[in-house]
């Protein structure tokens, strides 16, 4: 008897360990979104100090 009850206990946390949840799919995608934005924030700041450098440069010709 004790050995059926751990083939069922075993098997249930098997079948439990394999599902997967849908609240951490959804977190994962979140954590991949974030990611995205910020690699889409650190881009922009970089154009922004590429322009800087340019107007920089451009204000030292004209003098």
């Amino acid at each position: 008897m004790k050995r059926l009850m751990y083939a069922f206990a075993l098997t249930s946390l098997m079948g439990f360990s394999a599902c997967d949840s849908p609240a951490e799919e959804r977190a994962e995608d979140r954590e991949e979104a974030v990611e995205e934005m910020e690699d889409e924030a650190e881009d922009r700041a970089d154009e922004m100090e590429d322009m800087e450098e340019e107007m920089d440069d451009t204000t030292a010709v004209i003098e």
